[in-house]
């Protein structure tokens, strides 16, 4: 019992999981809940080769990309912020991408079932690829990997944020790209 105690401790300390293996214990000891419905779900899944086209598009658009997984709670808290911005600027030529970087094992157990439940209507890809010391610099020079991070452009200005967001704060940052 101690044991269970303290992984789930470790997991709401911080969203950089620096052991995996913390990972495998709390899999082992919760049960998988499949929401209904969530296994009609497609999900597009990207390397990071598959990836860029799409974080590094040159067209009319203000791309707000956000980088999150079910696991971390941050990242979940400020999800509905984004969804948000996708309705509110959707006619201001805004265009969200929620790019999850929750591990492949997961995507069908809590990936699905999570957008499901929580009925994302921005645009969700997984990201699974293993080589992070290629697309972590290759995203942001300065990044360290932590999530969540965030990334709004258009074809004029980029700008990458380590961190969460209020609703009010996000939407700051995106009227600096606004016309």
């Amino acid at each position: 019992m101690k044991q269970i105690v303290l992984v789930v401790f470790l997991l709401f300390v911080g969203c950089k999981n620096e052991n995996p293996q913390i990972e495998e214990k709390v899999d082992k000891v919760t049960a998988e809940v499949v929401e209904p419905g969530s296994e009609s779900i497609e999900l597009e899944i990207y390397d990071y080769d598959g990836l860029e086209p799409l974080i590094n598009k040159k067209d009319d658009k203000i791309h707000v990309v956000n980088f999150w997984a079910t696991w971390c709670a941050p990242c979940v808290k400020e999800l509905p912020y984004f969804e948000v911005v996708n309705e509110k600027y959707q006619d201001k030529n805004v265009e969200v991408l929620l790019v999850s970087l929750d591990f492949p094992k997961n995507y069908d157990s809590k990936l699905k079932p999570f957008m499901s439940k929580h009925k994302l209507q921005s645009k969700v890809v997984a990201f699974d690829d293993t080589d992070q010391n290629r697309w972590i610099p290759a995203i942001d020079e300065n990044w360290s990997g932590a999530i969540p991070a965030t990334i709004i452009y258009n074809n004029d200005k980029r700008l990458f944020y380590e961190r969460s967001f209020t609703q009010e704060e996000l939407e700051n940052e995106l009227k600096q790209f606004l016309k």
